[in-house]
């Protein structure tokens, strides 16, 4: 799955650019310093990564500078064929090659429409623009700032029925303790609980475990779960330890997502036995993979032993 390694990457790189006007406060007398500096202008980014999830939404790459100017500034802005994987035309659009910043004013952007139709979910097509300013507008400390990099990353709109249905579970716990990676279980949404699904019988028959899909940043798509019993250590390993049952969280020192265009869940979970000599509680950390297939795919596997 080249989007399982591709998000394990940092999605989120870039440089903050500088504010042009700051508020400082100085003893009791509340001072307000503003920016007396140099004029320069440049792209507020070095990268931005757009989650694109339609054709209609429209994109601002910000153009900032350091100081106002009585006067409107007008500069151009062109794409680096060579240095760019995106096709304008064909996976996006710019709205104006030509941006100003209005008297009185720090900020403009260029305004880019991405074509969802024409875009994959196994590459980020690039798009390299170049700020074309006077020399003396352009900030040495503040390198590259007249050249930026735009990724256009595919999102699929989020539904939590598409994670209803029967679902493989590959898992190093399972190989481990069943001698098996995989497990053919069927999920429901929870009626309970928000973008919260409930995986049936996930390692034991009898044994139910949910899990929940946060939505609030597209680019983003994590998964989180609550401690909860997973089997009993009867069932798992053939005896009783501690108060004799299997429990599972996520771990927070790894991530663990999803993706709403594959149908996939990629997470660690933490598995322990409470009413155990802390230090001796916790069997292990372990990955999980659960693919949502289809009735048809799901058939095909129940005949041959799943």
């Amino acid at each position: 799955m080249k989007e399982t390694e591709r998000m394990k990457k940092n999605i989120l790189l870039g440089i903050v650019m500088p504010f042009a006007l700051l508020a400082a406060f100085t003893s009791c007398k509340e001072e307000h310093i503003t920016y007396q500096g140099a004029e320069y202008i440049m792209f507020a980014d070095t990268l931005t990564v757009l989650g694109v999830e339609n054709s209609e939404e429209v994109f601002d790459i910000t153009i900032s500078a350091t100081t106002a100017s009585d006067q409107d500034r007008t500069m151009a802005v062109e794409v680096i064929d060579k240095e760019s994987s995106a096709i304008e035309g064909v996976h996006y659009t710019i709205e104006s090659n030509t941006v100003t910043i209005k008297a009185g004013e720090l900020a403009t952007s260029v305004r880019i429409r991405a074509n969802y139709e024409n875009l994959t979910i196994e590459e980020d097509p690039s798009i390299k623009l170049h700020l074309i300013t006077d020399e003396e507008l352009q900030w040495d400390l503040y390198e590259g700032g007249n050249e930026t990099k735009v990724l256009l990353r595919k999102v699929c709109p989020f539904d939590i029925n598409a994670f209803s249905g029967y679902v493989m579970v590959t898992s190093t716990f399972l190989y481990n303790y069943t001698g098996s990676y995989n497990r053919l279980i069927k999920t429901e949404v929870d009626t309970t609980a928000e973008n919260t699904v409930i995986l049936r019988d996930l390692y034991y028959d009898g044994y139910d475990v949910k899990i929940r899909f946060t939505t609030e940043d597209s680019l983003n798509p994590l998964i989180e779960m609550d401690d909860q019993p997973l089997a009993s250590t009867g069932e798992a390993f053939g005896t009783v330890y501690g108060d004799g049952m299997l429990h599972v969280y996520q771990p927070t020192s790894y991530v663990s997502y999803y993706s709403s265009c594959e149908k996939f869940v990629y997470q660690y979970i933490t598995i322990w036995v409470p009413g155990m000599e802390a230090g001796y509680n916790t069997v292990g950390t372990f990955i999980h993979a659960l693919e949502w297939i289809s009735d048809d795919e799901a058939r095909v596997l129940m005949s041959q032993g799943y």
